[in-house]
C-alpha cells in the first residue's frame, strides 16, 4: 500500500496582494509533482535550498494545501479538511528549526504534548517520554527548561517529541542539521531501527550524502520537480546531474574520482573504509610497495600558536572565563568553566564540540552579548572570606578592548567584532534589504552621508555575492534561505569588522551553498578581515578551512591545535564525543593496511600525497632509502 501519493501536485507561495512585501517567488514551489512512498519504505529527498523539499514535507502532513492536484496519505484524501486530524496523528514531522515546534517550558511537558493531544492513556505517556529521550540521548534533561537548551539540544527534543507519537510515517526536514556528527549518527540509528523493526515509513530530507545512503531510495528535487531517483548509490554517482542541482559528490566518491583523474584508477566508494580498501587494492595492482614507504615531514616551522601576545587588534586573549545560566535557581546551568584560550590575529579559527559544550556561550562573550560580571554597571567587588585570598577574576581582551572593565566602549567593540548568529536569517527585520544591511552602519557611524552609506551597503551586498540592483528594494523575507543568510552576513560585514565570528554559518545550506559561504569568508579574510572565527559541528569544514581549532567539552577546552594534529588520533575527539573528519578516517584506515601517510587533513592534500606515493601527479621519491624505506613528502 502507498503511504503517501502525490498526483500532479502544484503549489506556489503567492501573496493575496501583489505589493505584499512578504510575497515569495513562484520559483519556490512544486510544479506538477508525481511522487509516491510505499508503506515501510525509507526515502531520502535531496535538493538545493529552494528546490521544494520542505514544501513537499508540509503538504504530506497537511500543513499546506496544494494549489492543484491530489495528495493521498495512508488512504486519506489530504484535500478534505475532515481528514487532517487523522493524517497528523499518523504523520509526524520534525522541522529544520526546533524553535518552530517547541510548545512547553519543560522538556518532558514538551514531549508529552503530542501524545496527550491524540488521546494516549496517561500511564503510557510516561513510558513514551522515557523511550523518546533515551532514543536521542537526552535522558538527563527531562526536567530542564527548553529555552535554556543549546540549538542542537533543542533539535533532539523536537525529534523526541515526534518519536513519542510513534507515527506510521515520520518526516525529517533537515532535522539533524544542528547536531554534532555523533548526535546525527545516534538519531539516524534510531530512525533506521524504527523503520526496520516498527515498519515506520520514513521520508528524510537531508543535505548529508552519508544519511541518504541509509535509505532504500533517493529522490533529487530541482525547481519543484523530481529530476532523479533510484538507489542512493546510483544517484549519488552522477556527478554532472548533481552539479546541475547544486549538489556535490559524496566525499569518498570525490576522492576516488580525483585519484582517477590523477592517473590512479580507483573505483568508486561510499565510505572512508571502502575508499581506503580500494586505494590499497589499486596500489597493489599497480605494484606499488607501499609497506616500505616511510613518511618524512619537513622540519617544524614556527606555528601560529607560538606567536606573541594576544588581545590586540584581530586577536582574543581569554583566561578563567566561566558562565552560569540562571544562577541561584533550580535551573542553574554551568555553560563555561574556566576557559583559557588565545586566538591570534590572522587566524581562520575553528571552535568545535558536542551540542551543549559551551561553544555558542563562549563566542557570545566576544562582543559582549554576554558580559563579564566585572563589566556590569552594578558590579561591586566582593570581599574575600576571612583567611582566604580573593578569587582571580576572569580576563577577556578582544581586538584591543578589555571586556572585563565597565569603562570599555562596547559600542565600538561591536563595530569591530561582528557576530553572525546560528540562524543568521533571524537577524533580518527591515522592510527592504538595503535598510536591513544599512542598519548597523547607521548606528555605528553617525557622520556618514547618503552617498557613502549607499556605497558601503552596495559593497557589502555585492561582497556576499548578491546583485545590488536586484535585491536592494526587495523584502529580505521573500528571499531564499541561502539569500537570507547572505543578507544577514552583509549586515554584519558592512562595518568592516576586524574580527568576524560566525556560529554555524553553513548549517542547513545545500553543499554548493556551504562551499559558497566558505569561499566568501576566505575572500573577506584575505582582503580585509583580520581574523575569522567559526563555530561548527562539521569536522570536514574545520579540517578544510581552519588554521587552528579548539575542542570544547562540558564548558572546558580539551585541546587547541592545527587540524592535522587535532585529528591525528581519536583520543581527543572520542573524549569530546566527536567524530574525526573524512580525511582522518581514510588516513587511519590506510595506516591499518600498513600505509603510513601524512597530510594536513584537507582532501586536496590527501589526494596529492596518495598520487605521489603511486608515482602519479608529481615527483615521487623512489630511490632515497632512509632506514630501508622510500621517502615521500
Amino acid at each position: 500500500m502507498e503511504a503517501i501519493k502525490f498526483e500532479q501536485v502544484h503549489f506556489s507561495y503567492q501573496a493575496d496582494e501583489k505589493d505584499d512585501v512578504f510575497s515569495t517567488d513562484a520559483a519556490f514551489s512544486l510544479d506538477g509533482m508525481d511522487f509516491s512512498v510505499q508503506e515501510g519504505e525509507f526515502v531520502a529527498v535531496l535538493g538545493h535550498n529552494g528546490s521544494g523539499k520542505s514544501t513537499l514535507a508540509r503538504l504530506a502532513n497537511g500543513l499546506l494545501e496544494p494549489t492543484a492536484g491530489k495528495i493521498t496519505v495512508l488512504g486519506y484524501d489530504a484535500g478534505e479538511q475532515k481528514n487532517l486530524f487523522e493524517i497528523r496523528k499518523r504523520v509526524g514531522i520534525v522541522f529544520q528549526n526546533p524553535d518552530n515546534q517547541t510548545v512547553a517550558s519543560i522538556v518532558e511537558d514538551d514531549i508529552a504534548f503530542g501524545p496527550e493531544n491524540i488521546g494516549v492513556p496517561r500511564e503510557e505517556i510516561g513510558a513514551r517520554i522515557d523511550f523518546a529521550l533515551s532514543a536521542v540521548g537526552m535522558e538527563n534533561y527531562r526536567h530542564s527548561t527548553t529555552s535554556r537548551l543549546s540549538g542542537g539540544q533543542k533539535q533532539r527534543i523536537a525529534i523526541a517529541g515526534v518519536l513519542a507519537l510513534k507515527p506510521r510515517v515520520m518526516i525529517l526536514d533537515e532535522s539533524t542539521a544542528m547536531l554534532d556528527p555523533r548526535g546525527r549518527k545516534e538519531v539516524m540509528d534510531v530512525v533506521q531501527k524504527l523503520n526496520k523493526e516498527e515498519k515506520i515509513t520514513v521520508i528524510l530530507i537531508t543535505h548529508f550524502p552519508e544519511e541518504a545512503l541509509l535509505a532504500d531510495r533517493a529522490v533529487v528535487m530541482h525547481r519543484g520537480k523530481i529530476v532523479m531517483e533510484g538507489r542512493p548509490e546510483e544517484v549519488l554517482k552522477k556527478e554532472d546531474e548533481l552539479a546541475k542541482c547544486s549538489l556535490v559528490l559524496p566525499k569518498p566518491v570525490k576522492l576516488c574520482r580525483t585519484l582517477c583523474k590523477g592517473g590512479l584508477p580507483v573505483s568508486d566508494a561510499f565510505t572512508a573504509e571502502e575508499a581506503a580498501a580500494r586505494i590499497i587494492e589499486t596500489l597493489e595492482d599497480e605494484r606499488v610497495d607501499y609497506t616500505r614507504l616511510k613518511t618524512v615531514t619537513s622540519q617544524d616551522e614556527e606555528t601560529i600558536a607560538e606567536k606573541g601576545e594576544t588581545g590586540g587588534k584581530g586577536s582574543v586573549y581569554c583566561r578563567g572565563l566561566s558562565f552560569v545560566y540562571s544562577p541561584s535557581s533550580p535551573f542553574a546551568t554551568h555553560a563555561l568553566n574556566g576557559v583559557d584560550l588565545d586566538i591570534h590575529a590572522g587566524e581562520f579559527f575553528g571552535i568545535i564540540g558536542h551540542t551543549g559544550s559551551g561553544k555558542s556561550t563562549f563566542v557570545q562573550h566576544l562582543n559582549a552579548l554576554l558580559k563579564l560580571p566585572t563589566a556590569e554597571k552594578k558590579y561591586k567587588p566582593k570581599r574575600p572570606k576571612r583567611g582566604k585570598p580573593m578569587p582571580a577574576a576572569a580576563a577577556l581582551k578582544v581586538n584591543g578592548f578589555d571586556l572585563a572593565k565597565k569603562t570599555t566602549d562596547f559600542k565600538q567593540l561591536r563595530r569591530r567584532v561582528g557576530m553572525v548568529f546560528q540562524y543568521p536569517e533571524y537577524q533580518l527585520f527591515a522592510e527592504t534589504v538595503f535598510d536591513d544591511v544599512a542598519f548597523g552602519l547607521k548606528n555605528f557611524v553617525s557622520d556618514l552621508d547618503d552617498t557613502k552609506m549607499e556605497q558601503a551597503v552596495r559593497e557589502a551586498i555585492e561582497t556576499v555575492g548578491l546583485n545590488y540592483e536586484e535585491v536592494k528594494n526587495r523584502s529580505p523575507f521573500e528571499l531564499s534561505g541561502g539569500q537570507k543568510r547572505r543578507v544577514a552576513i552583509a549586515g554584519v560585514i558592512v562595518t568592516k569588522p576586524e574580527i568576524l565570528v560566525l556560529d554555524e554559518p553553513a548549517a542547513g545550506l545545500d553543499p554548493m551553498g556551504k562551499e559558497d559561504i566558505m569561499s566568501l569568508l576566505h575572500a573577506m579574510h584575505k582582503s580585509w578581515c583580520k581574523t575569522v572565527i567559526i563555530v561548527s559541528h562539521d569536522m570536514d569544514e574545520i579540517a578544510e578551512n581552519c588554521t587552528r581549532a579548539a575542542i570544547f567539552s562540558d564548558g572546558k577546552i580539551l585541546a587547541v591545535d592545527e587540524p592535522k594534529n587535532l585529528f591525528k588520533t581519536r583520543a581527543i575527539t572520542d573524549t569530546a564525543g566527536l567524530e574525526v573528519p573524512f580525511t582522518a578516517r581514510v588516513v587511519e584506515c590506510l595506516r591499518d593496511y600498513g600505509l603510513q601517510i601524512s597530510c594536513d587533513m584537507t582532501l586536496e592534500n590527501l589526494t596529492e600525497n596518495i598520487l605521489k606515493i603511486a608515482g602519479r601527479g608529481g615527483a615521487c621519491m623512489r630511490s632515497n632509502t632512509v632506514n630501508g624505506g622510500c621517502d615521500h613528502a
